[in-house]
């Protein structure tokens, strides 16, 4: 195989790359979870109210 023919299958072999793109994307949403987790926190509490609220509404 020539020189050349060896770069392109080196080019277009992308095994390996995936773990790397993971971490990547883990360590991205860990820091827009720690960017707005005053945001999310407050979200999240309202949902939770929200529901307990419609769930005693269903109850009764």
């Amino acid at each position: 195989m020539t020189l050349w023919k060896e770069l392109k299958a080196y080019a277009k072999d992308d095994a390996g790359m995936g773990t790397v793109e993971i971490i990547l994307i883990i360590v991205v949403l860990v820091g827009l979870v720690l960017i707005f987790k005053k945001q999310i926190t407050e979200i999240i509490n309202d949902l939770f109210d929200s529901i307990v609220t419609k769930s005693a509404d269903v109850a009764r």
